[in-house]
Parts: structure tokens; sequence; C-alpha cells
């Protein structure tokens, strides 16, 4: 996981790390520019799955994010679902 040498820990976070890059793009902000709008269309299709599976949908969607690279994206993802379900 990419984090500036001050930063000792690991976990999924809404703060930015723009100091370093993302699997060759020059920094977090522009791998976010480059891939909200994908990640917006993900969180969208696997919200369109949640009336037809009902119960099973957590643990369905919880393998879908667990499938998605890279990791930065699967956050995005994540993030993007959580902000439509507080809605």
């Amino acid at each position: 996981m990419c984090q500036p040498a001050d930063h000792d820990h690991d976990h999924d976070h809404d703060h930015d790390h723009d100091s370093c890059s993302v699997r060759g793009h020059g920094s977090r902000a522009e791998f976010h520019r480059e891939y909200q709008a994908q990640a917006i269309a993900e969180a969208g299709r696997l919200l369109a799955q949640r009336e037809q599976m009902g119960a099973r949908w957590l643990a369905w969607v919880a393998g879908q994010l667990y499938g998605l690279s890279p990791a930065p994206f699967a956050a995005m993802v994540r993030r993007e679902l959580a902000r439509r379900s507080q809605h």
C-alpha cells in the first residue's frame, strides 16, 4: 500500500495521501479523478442487485468488492455504496 513514511496505519480511510502515487498514477487525487465515474457506475451496478437478492446481497456485494482491483478503486466503490446507503 502506498503511504508516506510518517503514516503508519493500514485501513480504508477518507483522508488524502496525495504525496504518494497509486500504481503509475501521479497522486491519489489523479487516481480519484480518473476512476471516479467508474466507481460510481460500479456502485450503481451493485446497488441495482440489492432488492432482487434480498438478504443475500450483503455477502454477495462483499465478495464483489473483494474481487475489485486495484484496492484504491475498491475503496472508492465502497465509499460510494456507503454514501448512497445513507440517503
